[in-house]
């Protein structure tokens, strides 16, 4: 297993939520954060501060990234605070549910937007360096939605479904260059993002209860520090999808 001390990972969606618990656990590993948010400035800074009193070096960065031109000023920021992004965690995105009567071409365009497009815009921006090193690790949060459908809405499945292919086709052409590629696919986390939805309950889970954010985020260190794990989904939704 690679040693992640003073590697620098960026978390997109880091404030809060999964993002959260990932930038805290890769931190304990060793690695040095990039959060990045959109909002939340305050949030984002209470995970730097902790981050950098636990002893590792954080900044929290705001940027879109779902703007191509927002992702090349956040990647030259975390370049000149950290150095270059050697882990990236595509975890930013959007759950918003709706009926198929009220699905709509704009919500399609966003979700597809900053649940899709921005990994592949911050994936495109973090290659360049990873190449050059030859060592990289990219790990998109997806969702179990992508496999079964799942309580959002097909705009929502079909975002997480398009990350899993994403990830099989740099994986494919990576492999050889020391970069991996992975999938973590959680259902039913306790989050803001569950909590909300009043057709999230626990009872649907086969372990009968909600999943918590670090056991999403013990997969993702799981995933940056093994060398030889590419192109998988890694499942993480208490036996609501089995494969």
């Amino acid at each position: 297993m690679d040693d992640l001390t003073g590697r620098c990972a960026l978390v997109t969606g880091g404030s809060r939520g999964i993002g959260r618990a990932i930038a805290f656990a890769l931190a304990a590993a060793g690695a040095d954060i990039a959060i990045n948010y959109r909002e939340r400035r305050a949030d984002a800074e209470v995970v730097a501060s902790e981050i950098r009193r636990g002893g590792r070096r954080a900044v929290a960065l705001a940027a879109d990234v779902a703007s191509a031109e927002e992702v090349k000023r956040l990647m030259a920021t975390v370049e000149l605070a950290l150095g270059s992004v050697e882990i990236l965690v595509n975890n930013a995105g959007v759950a918003w549910p709706v009926t198929l009567d009220t699905l709509d071409m704009s919500l399609w365009d966003s979700t597809i937007a900053i649940n899709l497009t921005s990994a592949f815009l911050v994936t495109q921006a973090a290659l360049p360096s990873m190449r050059a090193r030859r060592w990289g690790r990219i790990i998109n949060i997806s969702s179990t939605a992508a496999q079964i459908g799942g309580i959002v809405g097909p705009h929502y499945a079909a975002s997480k479904a398009g990350m899993i292919g994403m990830t099989h086709g740099y994986a494919s052409l990576l492999a050889g260059e020391g970069i991996t590629a992975n999938v973590v696919a959680p259902a039913m986390i306790d989050t803001d993002m569950i909590r909300s939805n009043d057709r999230a309950r626990p009872e649907k889970i086969p372990l009968g209860r909600f999943g918590h954010v670090e056991e999403v985020a013990e997969a993702v260190v799981m995933l940056a520090r093994n060398g030889f794990i590419t192109g998988q989904t890694i499942n993480v939704n208490g036996g609501v999808y089995m494969n």
